[in-house]
């Protein structure tokens, strides 16, 4: 017969038998972990004097004491402060590249990349900046591309000197992309690459989980695009200042790469390989 009873109960690890060990994971920047007591769900943000903060995919912050009671993948979990050599070793740009810590700026190169507006500029800013800082390479809204030619005419591409333009709504039939033909059919054409995103807007590409949503709205082509999603949204859209904060607001829930759609993230690397070729 089997023996059901251990014949010293005092041998080595007796106390562990049976016991279920959870493992211990290390607070990085965001990892996505449940919190058991309240069922908050989101992505760590910092890590200060033994408390995480979590952010949750409406923008929400919580803060909590590290150690047990957080799951990940439904799996308990034990967060700790992560260790400097697992910060040093994860150190990631916002658009995922391998950071290069005090690294000074490179002299800006005189190949450029030309976006529609400010608010692109900024998107492009926040998630590249700092490889395009590495590059040293600049970019320049132009408040739209319908006069693109001219604008390339005054800058004169060429090599060692090229443009890359980032276009919204770059769809077949539409304006946008009767003007990139025309810059291909061009003089310049061997030293400007335009390429862009289907979407009406760049705030578009943003994805829509940001801001809480499962889809960004319909708007009707009668209604202008922003002012459209902010009245779909709820938020005021009387004034320029109202579209300016709905566009901080939406920015500001942009922390990487993983927070953009990849019609635009494909189209951004595109951009900077092309003007930073030898």
């Amino acid at each position: 017969m089997d023996d059901r009873y251990s014949a010293d109960v005092l041998s080595p690890g007796w106390r562990e038998a049976g016991r279920r060990i959870i493992p211990t994971q290390e607070a990085t920047r965001d990892l996505v972990v449940e919190e058991i007591a309240t069922g908050f769900c989101g992505a760590v943000i910092r890590v200060e004097k033994k408390i995480v903060t979590l952010e949750d995919r409406h923008g929400k912050l919580r803060l909590f004491p590290l150690g047990s009671g957080f799951l990940i993948d439904g799996r308990p979990v034990t967060l700790v402060a992560p260790t400097m050599a697992a910060a040093l070793g994860r150190v990631r740009t916002a658009s995922g590249s391998t950071a290069v810590p005090n690294a000074p700026a490179r002299v800006a190169r005189a190949s450029r990349i030309f976006v529609e507006g400010r608010h692109d500029a900024e998107l492009v800013e926040k998630v590249w900046g700092a490889d395009l800082r590495i590059e040293g390479v600049v970019v320049e809204y132009i408040e739209g591309v319908d006069n693109l030619d001219e604008i390339l005419r005054e800058f004169r591409p060429g090599p060692g000197r090229r443009v890359g333009v980032l276009v919204d709504h770059l769809v077949p039939g539409s304006k946008e992309s009767r003007i990139a033909d025309a810059v291909e059919r061009g003089p310049f054409a061997a030293n400007v690459l335009v390429v862009g995103h289907p979407f009406v807007d760049v705030w578009q590409s943003v994805k829509p989980a940001r801001v809480g949503l499962t889809a960004w709205p319909d708007v009707p082509r009668s209604v202008e695009w922003k002012h459209g999603i902010c009245a779909a949204l709820g938020w005021p859209h009387e004034e320029q200042a109202d579209i300016a904060r709905a566009w901080q607001r939406i920015l500001g829930r942009v922390r990487t790469f993983a927070d953009l759609e990849p019609q635009l993230l494909g189209r951004v690397e595109h951009l900077i390989d092309f003007v930073t070729a030898e």
